[in-house]
């Protein structure tokens, strides 16, 4: 006999498959959002080469957006930058020594940016 407690509607013709906790269509799930701790306010841009096969790469932390707003704005700044990069876990890693180029964007939005690291 199946468990009532924690089941629950799992897919609808509808909306597709249904998160079982929330019970909102899987695509707007807000149970499993990661949640990424409020910063202090800075975007803070530093270079670095640990774990890459010294290949240097510039990571930009603490822009206040969410997980899709952020991809798509690392999808600009790359562009703008002419080369590749990612996002994990709400840091964006633009491949290259970047830093010169990528300060003045950021701070056209208005954040306060900082160079940090060497």
């Amino acid at each position: 006999m199946a468990n009532r407690s924690t089941g629950g509607l799992v897919f609808s013709t509808e909306q597709g498959r249904m998160c079982p906790e929330c019970r909102n269509p899987v695509s707007d799930c807000t149970c499993r959002q990661p949640q990424r701790p409020e910063g202090d306010g800075i975007v803070r841009v530093s270079r670095e080469t640990k774990g890459r096969k010294g290949k240097g790469v510039t990571l930009i932390t603490g822009i206040p957006m969410d997980e899709k707003e952020l991809k798509a704005y690392a999808k600009v700044l790359k562009a703008k930058c002419g080369t590749g990069g990612t996002v994990k876990e709400g840091v964006v890693e633009i491949q290259g020594d970047q830093r010169d180029v990528l300060i003045p964007l950021l701070e056209q939005k208005g954040w306060v940016v900082t160079r940090s690291g060497g």
